[in-house]
């Protein structure tokens, strides 16, 4: 975590278990389930995009978050397809406890302001949320936190998904970035997305204020 005491820019990279990091980022010889252990030294959240497709069990969020350190965040993604799938998802990702970042809502149909209050309603005061709006439908909405805008309030939630990334892009994005944010590279088959948040937090540490 980058910033001081309630404002922060957290990176990492969606999603941490790929063999194909390895080595690269994880050592040679690294057990797959020791790669989350590994994953939390160096980053402080990651996208949970399986969440998207499948929903593991209770304990498996609670076994996440008991792998990782006081301060790391997850951020599961829900794909918002019936409204009666969202108390379950609440159910499951509360067992990441303190641990639990932001949801990426993924809507994918048009506009329906009784859905989006539908949501913010069930998750409630206490649960952040990022919506993932991809019709243009949806254009102009505001009040709520949406994927990519550098100026959603109360913080940012920006994917990067366009790789490669030259260090002048990445200076760029160092210093146009506002506290407090959330930012994750995509997953390529090489371990670029690690190398990327991993010099971004270089590139945003040296022009923190002293």
């Amino acid at each position: 975590m980058l910033g001081g005491a309630g404002v922060s820019i957290r990176v990492g990279t969606s999603g941490w278990s790929y063999r194909s990091w390895q080595p690269g980022f994880y050592p040679r010889g690294l057990a797959p389930d020791a790669f989350l252990a590994f994953y939390a030294r160096s980053f402080d959240t990651v996208e949970l995009n399986s969440t998207g497709y499948r929903l593991p069990a209770l304990d498996q969020f609670r076994r996440w978050a008991d792998t990782v350190p006081d301060g790391f965040r997850f951020a599961p993604k829900l794909t918002l397809r019936r409204l009666d799938r969202l108390g379950p998802f609440l159910d499951r990702v509360s067992g990441l406890g303190d641990r639990l970042g932001p949801i990426r809502v993924l809507v994918e149909h048009a506009r329906d302001e009784r859905l989006l209050a539908s949501v913010l309603d069930a998750a409630g005061p206490g649960v952040e949320l990022a919506f993932d709006l991809r019709d243009p439908t949806w254009a102009g909405t505001d009040a709520i936190v949406t994927v990519g805008d550098p100026s959603a309030e109360p913080y940012r939630y920006i994917r990067l998904r366009d790789p490669p990334y030259s260090e002048e892009k990445l200076r760029a994005l160092a210093s146009g970035l506002r506290p407090p944010a959330y930012v994750f590279f995509r997953h390529e088959e090489r371990p670029t997305a690690p190398a990327y948040a991993q010099r971004l937090r270089e590139l945003l540490a040296a022009s923190a204020p002293a």
